[in-house]
């Protein structure tokens, strides 16, 4: 076995050799094909297709590694909560697989500084970090197989991030949780967009949030829909008491 190790590392290229090993150090544990960890890194605007002259791109497995990440994690909290309903295992399961948690776990171990593309990275926003850590679970199940892929979630999300516990108090929208208070409540609402401009090049979006006909928020943001979950937030504390029972 260590010879076949030796062999297969010295018919890699230098540029394969260091790949190797940055990913094998993410793992835990040696990749088998290099391939699909570099398509896990590949943007569609680099142009590359495979032998079948099919594109290129994280994309497929971005697709595929959202599935196993969603069922290990399923499968996890079904043992760990055998009290859990259905609705309850489906919104800790959301808190956990949330874009802004999965864009926290591909920025925790610099997934993007293996993006191959011809746009710079700072143009894709926040969510490559989590697009990238999802074609890199994708990735790992082509390679390794589910136990491996299920190893890696272990390690790096579940290990270090499910403190259930603390999930069960964190809101993943404060917009959808002041909605659902609203209709609870039978309380009138409304977003209403006060402005729409430019501040410094930048193009802003002004809401105001209303409920029973009175302004209670007003938040600015680079969207309409960042901006509504702001001026919620705010309402949300502003009610707080109130919506948490207290």
């Amino acid at each position: 076995m260590q010879l076949l190790k030796k062999i297969f590392k010295k018919s890699r290229s230098l540029e394969d050799g260091i790949f190797f090993t940055e990913i094998e150090k993410i793992l835990g544990f040696p990749p088998i094909n290099l391939d699909y960890y570099k398509k896990s890194f590949t943007h569609r605007s680099s142009n590359k297709v495979d032998a079948d002259g099919n594109p290129i791109s994280y994309e497929r497995l971005e697709f595929l590694g959202d599935a196993m990440l969603s069922a290990i994690i399923a499968a996890h909290l079904f043992n760990e909560v055998p009290t859990g309903d259905e609705g309850y295992l489906t919104k800790m399961r959301s808190k956990i697989v949330s874009r802004e948690h999965l864009n926290e776990l591909g920025k925790d171990v610099n997934l993007v500084r293996f993006l191959e593309s011809k746009t710079g990275s700072q143009n894709f926003g926040e969510n490559i970090h989590g697009n990238l850590f999802e074609a890199l679970v994708g990735a790992i199940y082509l390679d390794r197989g589910y136990a491996f892929c299920e190893k890696f979630i272990h390690k790096k999300v579940i290990a270090l991030y499910v403190d259930i516990p603390r999930l069960e108090g964190k809101v993943i929208s404060y917009k959808s949780l002041l909605i659902e208070w609203c209709q609870k409540e039978k309380k009138s609402f409304h977003y209403d967009v006060f402005e729409d401009n430019g501040i410094g090049g930048e193009r802003l979006f002004g809401v105001k949030l209303s409920i029973d006909n009175k302004v209670i928020a007003k938040a600015r943001a680079v969207s309409k829909k960042k901006a509504e979950e702001k001026a919620s937030q705010r309402a949300y504390f502003a009610f707080q008491d109130k919506i948490d029972g207290k």
